[in-house]
């Protein structure tokens, strides 16, 4: 059964603290869905379920759609999943698969009780109406960097739970009350997973596991500095197999990248403490259905696959 339905409204931004809907709304109907001005992120978004095709990932990881996608499920052993109103927790088999593993490792590495997992992506992929630039192709998740509660949340705490800032008050360091060794064995364990290509964390962050870690240091090269990640990891995957109209990122060259110099930028005043901008920023439009693949016509007229 469908849990979610897609969250009419929302900020600009849809990272792990910004707060869900118990009783979300559908979007109305679009007045001319055919006009080629639309965004895309305003047809993927209207789509519940996935579509009806064989699996495949296709474009980039944020200019792209799914086919085939799978659902995450929304409880297990060893996770859960947040802010279910979103409808973002379908993703291409191989991260789904993924997570489980990821989640059996934080319980039996770090003693987590499991992970709380955050958005993936659409049910058909392509651009979100709030949040993230990528997540389009199903290769990409988040991670709450808060572990998993020892009980079942409700639908209320999964929609209005914050998660928690691992980061110091200056910036310039991981908050120690917060950010434990366990933290970095579960990135650990997902950086070390063959398929991943990138995990996104604080600037913050990426310095404590270059600063904590020991033994084989060679999943550091993996852990990439970026803006909005104090509170969550991101992850994503290589291409999978049989997604021949994938593009996946370049390789990492850039081995653990842990130096001063390679973290000297991300720790500049004007970058972790940055101006307002005197202008107001305008709406993120996105691209348009005919920017994006031409696959992805198909994959938004295709029927819903059966639940």
């Amino acid at each position: 059964m469908l849990l979610a339905l897609a969250f009419a409204g929302g900020n600009s931004t849809a990272w792990a603290q910004d707060k869900g809907s118990v009783d979300p709304k559908p979007l109305p109907p679009l007045a001319n869905p055919n006009d080629p001005k639309l965004g895309a992120k305003e047809l993927f978004a209207r789509k519940l379920l996935p579509a009806n095709m064989p699996t495949q990932s296709i474009g980039t990881y944020a200019k792209g759609c799914l086919a085939g996608a799978e659902q995450m499920p929304l409880n297990g052993e060893t996770w859960q999943v947040m802010r279910l109103s979103r409808n973002r927790y379908w993703g291409h088999p191989d991260m789904i698969a993924l997570l489980k593993r990821l989640a059996a490792k934080a319980h039996k590495d770090a003693g987590w009780p499991g992970i709380l997992v955050g958005d993936i992506g659409q049910p058909r992929g392509g651009p979100a109406l709030t949040g993230h630039a990528s997540h389009q192709i199903g290769l990409d998740a988040d991670i709450w960097l808060t572990p998993m509660p020892d009980r079942k949340l409700s639908r209320e705490e999964r929609e209005e739970t914050s998660a928690v800032m691992m980061v110091r008050d200056d910036r310039l360091d991981i908050d120690p009350k917060v950010f434990t060794p366990g933290h970095l064995l579960v990135i650990r364990d997902a950086a070390q997973e063959p398929a991943v290509q990138r995990i996104f964390v604080n600037a913050a962050i990426k310095k404590a596991l270059c600063r904590e870690a020991k033994g084989d240091r060679s999943w550091l090269s993996k852990i990439r500095p970026w803006w909005g990640h104090d509170y969550h990891f991101h992850i994503r995957i290589k291409c999978p197999a049989g997604s021949t109209k994938c593009e996946s990122q370049p390789a990492n060259k850039e081995g653990e990248a842990c130096s001063a110099a390679d973290l000297a930028y991300w720790f500049k005043d004007d970058v972790i403490h940055p101006k307002p901008s005197p202008e107001p920023a305008e709406p993120r439009r996105g691209p348009t259905l005919a920017q994006l693949p031409a696959e992805c016509r198909k994959v938004l007229a295709a029927p819903a696959a059966k639940q």
